[in-house]
C-alpha cells in the first residue's frame, strides 16, 4: 500500500501500562477498532474511539510497523494518534505456537455465561495474534 505523503506527518504514542512502546513520527496510521479498522492521514478530524483486538501498523515512507494491540482506547488530536491500551506487542515478537496453544485451549465448553463471555475473548484475542504472526516473515 503506497500513501501519498502530503508533506505532513502524524506522531504516533502507543502506551501500556508498563511503558511507552512507541513514540514516532509517521505518515500514516491504522488501528483496530471495535468495528473495523480506521486509517488515519495527517489533518484527520479529532476522535475518541475505543479499540478492538487486533493490528496497529504505522508507515512511514516504505517503512511499516506492526503491532498486536489488546483493546483499549485511541484519541486523534492535532496529528497526533495516542493509543492507550493494556498490552501491545510488536509483530515480530508474537510467538505463533503460543497463540495457537491459547485458541485451542479457550475452545473448551463454558457453562456459565461470564465464562462464555471470557472465552469469546480470549478467542478474538488468540485469533488476531495468529492473523499478525502469520504475515510476520520468520527470523
Amino acid at each position: 500500500m503506497d500513501i501519498e505523503t502530503t508533506g505532513k506527518s502524524l506522531k504516533c504514542i502507543i502506551v501500556t501500562p508498563e511503558r511507552a512502546v512507541l513514540d514516532q513520527t509517521v505518515d500514516f496510521v491504522a488501528v483496530p477498532m471495535v468495528d473495523g479498522e480506521l486509517g488515519v492521514l495527517p489533518s484527520r478530524a479529532p476522535l475518541i474511539g475505543r479499540l478492538g483486538y487486533g493490528e496497529l501498523r504505522t508507515q512511514d515512507g516504505k517503512n511499516i510497523q506492526r503491532f498486536y494491540i489488546d483493546g483499549g482506547f485511541v484519541q486523534i488530536r492535532s496529528d497526533v494518534v495516542t493509543v492507550l491500551t493494556p498490552k501491545a506487542i510488536p509483530a515480530e515478537q508474537i510467538k505463533l505456537a503460543a497463540a495457537e496453544e491459547a485458541l485451542k485451549a479457550a475452545q473448551g465448553i463454558a457453562g456459565t455465561p461470564e465464562a462464555q463471555e471470557a472465552q469469546s475473548k480470549s478467542q478474538q484475542r488468540a485469533r488476531a495474534q495468529i492473523r499478525i504472526a502469520s504475515k510476520t516473515p520468520a527470523e
